[in-house]
């Protein structure tokens, strides 16, 4: 094996000599604090409300009004390392149904694994009610690590992302690459928790039929491009390496058999880069190998709202190791960091929304202690 060099390539380069926006165009306001280690976060449609998961079991709304409030009726979950409560979702049919979407980490025979589940939300009440599980990822696993995992709809589906709980098996045995494994997968399913008839491996034999990609190592981010329709997604590397990538049906998104990253103990390469012609789909971004090169993302969304005109279009993705909010602009095909938001204020970034009636950034930090932000442009800008 070889050792990839860390700091030789461009992206290295532009990681550390980027600077912050010295001159912030942007106001930061708190909202909320105390919080114990949030994971999630979405707008209710008809208020700027906000849903919240902590990752130890509940959740809790903040609206202007009344701040922080808990709400009752979450699922059990299991918080062995990673595991927890995790990624919360409003329903696209939420005006008809109120249901929320959420993922957690949940017992299972062999051990754990990730749940997708919904509830109805009783605002009035401060309660989530009729709590029901549409999927358990199979198999489940005696690791608390990778569990994933994001939420997101399109078309009138439920696509969730996954991790591949952490297996070192750099191989092409390993899970990721075992379609009968639903761990680092991203799958699809009706709202109801139904397989689509016309899920890509609907009838392979040996195939799980919710798979719509595979060969992901631990998705961490979900979001749908405003203009594309595409689902993006953005997951977490060996050492670095870590991917921002474009779903496609049936991909092979090549985890670990192409891969920017290396061993957390040596640095070594165990796979080679992602290369025309070897059979995975390349990310449209990816950072590189190292630990002090890496971008662990956390949380991503686009901008579209007219709060910050000049940021229309732009990626923000949440930064855990580095703590701060990249703002990315997409160019020639891939994306370009052009500011680190909130750099400097120590905080590791969870999870990144727009506030659909003000078009301000939401940022959720990740602590035991953590701050709920708000983003507005500042006086003059």
């Amino acid at each position: 094996m070889t050792v990839r060099p860390s700091l030789t390539s461009a992206a290295a380069l532009l990681c550390f000599s980027l600077p912050a926006l010295a001159d912030r165009p942007y106001s930061i306001e708190t909202l909320a604090e105390g919080l114990d280690r949030p994971w999630g976060m979405a707008f209710l449609p008809d208020e700027n409300d906000l849903i919240i998961t902590l990752r130890g079991g509940s959740v809790v709304l903040w609206d202007d009004a009344r701040g922080v409030t808990p709400i009752s009726g979450a699922p059990d979950v299991v918080t062995q390392g990673q595991g927890g409560l995790l990624d919360i979702a409003v329903g696209p049919d939420f005006d008809d149904t109120n249901y929320v979407y959420m993922t957690w980490a949940g017992a299972v025979d062999g051990g754990t694994t990730t749940h997708v589940g919904r509830a109805v939300l009783d605002r009035e009440a401060r309660a989530l009610t009729d709590l029901e599980v549409l999927h358990a990822v199979t198999p489940g696993f005696q690791s608390g690590a990778h569990f994933g995992s994001r939420i997101v709809f399109q078309d009138g589906f439920l696509f969730a992302g996954f991790g591949d709980r952490g297996s070192k098996d750099f191989s092409e045995a390993h899970i990721s690459q075992d379609l009968s494994s639903e761990n680092g997968s991203v799958i699809r399913l009706t709202l109801d928790g139904a397989v689509p008839d016309d899920n890509p491996f609907v009838g392979t034999v040996g195939a799980a039929d919710a798979i719509w990609s595979y060969g992901h190592r631990n998705i961490q981010a979900m979001t749908v491009h405003p203009e594309t329709g595409d689902i993006w997604l953005a997951e977490h590397g060996e050492a670095g390496g870590d991917e921002v990538n474009i779903v496609q049906r049936a991909g092979n998104f090549g985890w670990p058999l192409a891969s920017f990253g290396v061993t957390y103990r040596g640095g070594q390469e165990f796979a080679p880069p992602h290369q025309e012609g070897d059979g995975f789909v390349a990310p449209v971004h990816h950072w590189p190998a190292g630990r002090t090169a890496h971008f662990p993302p956390s949380g991503m969304t686009f901008y579209m709202a007219d709060a910050f005109a000049d940021w229309q279009g732009h990626l923000l993705i949440g930064n855990l190791f580095h703590r701060y909010l990249g703002l990315f602009a997409e160019e020639d095909g891939g994306l370009t960091e052009v500011a680190r938001l909130l750099d400097g204020d120590d905080l590791r970034i969870r999870d990144v929304a727009i506030g659909p009636k003000d078009g301000l950034i939401y940022v959720l930090a990740d602590d035991q202690d953590a701050p709920l932000l708000r983003l507005s442009p500042a006086t003059g800008s």
